[in-house]
């Protein structure tokens, strides 16, 4: 599952339906990237059809009714599979019309992230979305221009052409492309975050971040990992960054805990007992 903001119950069980129709949907002669495209091209007509979008989600009409509305609209347009996803996230019921479009979203990144997976480039897409949100995030002036609510949307495309030169994957391009042009809300160094933490849960991995006083080798980080799939039992995924203030030592989160083997962290823990 892709990320998604937190869902109201309806809505968490009408997405759980349609990640199911996608799974079926996505066979071995189904292109994931053609559904993930013609997906976020679908989120970007209810973005900008208000009416349409609640027509779609007003559970107070039949479920077939609305259904039969969004496959009509789309039939031809795109594919098979495509529209089947879309029927069913139509024909379901949703908490409000902005968790509708949030749930398309979110299959639309699972499509690309599937397609990614087929190809065996999941690793490198998930390593490629990291590394850019760790770029972004400390280009003040880059994560301002790419933020931005008034730039034009050719504007943003551009500069993300500059910025990416054809150097990664054509699934790390469109989904940040897709996250920079239509953020919904999302600041772009916790989007690119949250999308590299699923593509490693696509391979059914935790993400432990790690930010380390210096540079880990490929050994010590072999050695974290083994570690920390030891502790948690099961395979986690290393993000590591370097914070010379750090002084030494590290500082690992894992979902909502917090390791903190680092030297400012310990002075801070004896202050903390000093203090009572």
């Amino acid at each position: 599952m892709a990320p998604v903001k937190e869902l109201h119950a309806a809505s968490r069980a009408a997405l759980s339906n349609a990640e199911s129709v996608l799974d079926t949907q996505l066979g071995a002669r189904t292109d994931a990237n053609t559904v993930g495209a013609e997906l976020f091209a679908v989120v970007g007509l209810l973005d900008a059809q208000i009416g349409l979008r609640r027509t779609l989600a007003d559970s107070s009409t039949e479920a077939a009714g609305r259904e039969a509305l969004a496959t009509s609209l789309l039939r031809g347009k795109v594919s098979d599979a495509t529209l089947a996803v879309v029927g069913s996230v139509a024909g379901d019921r949703w908490s409000n019309p902005r968790e509708l479009v949030d749930g398309l979203e979110s299959l639309a990144t699972t499509a690309l992230l599937i397609g990614a997976e087929r190809a065996g480039r999941l690793d490198t897409v998930e390593d490629e979305l990291f590394r850019l949100g760790r770029i972004v995030a400390v280009e003040g002036a880059l994560e301002q221009a790419l933020s931005s609510r008034t730039a034009p949307k050719a504007a943003k495309v551009e500069l993300l052409t500059t910025l990416l030169g054809g150097k990664v994957d054509p699934t790390t391009a469109a989904l940040v492309e897709n996250l920079v042009t239509a953020p919904r809300g999302r600041d772009v160094v916790g989007g690119l975050e949250n999308l590299a933490a699923a593509a490693a849960r696509r391979r059914e991995r935790s993400v432990a971040h790690v930010i380390s006083a210096g540079s880990l080798t490929a050994a010590q980080q072999e050695r974290l990992s083994a570690i920390l799939q030891r502790i948690y039992q099961r395979p986690i995924a290393l993000h590591v960054e370097v914070d010379e203030t750090l002084l030494g030592g590290l500082v690992i989160r894992v979902g909502d805990e917090v390791i903190d083997g680092s030297t400012i962290g310990r002075l801070a823990a004896a202050r903390r007992t000093l203090a009572g």
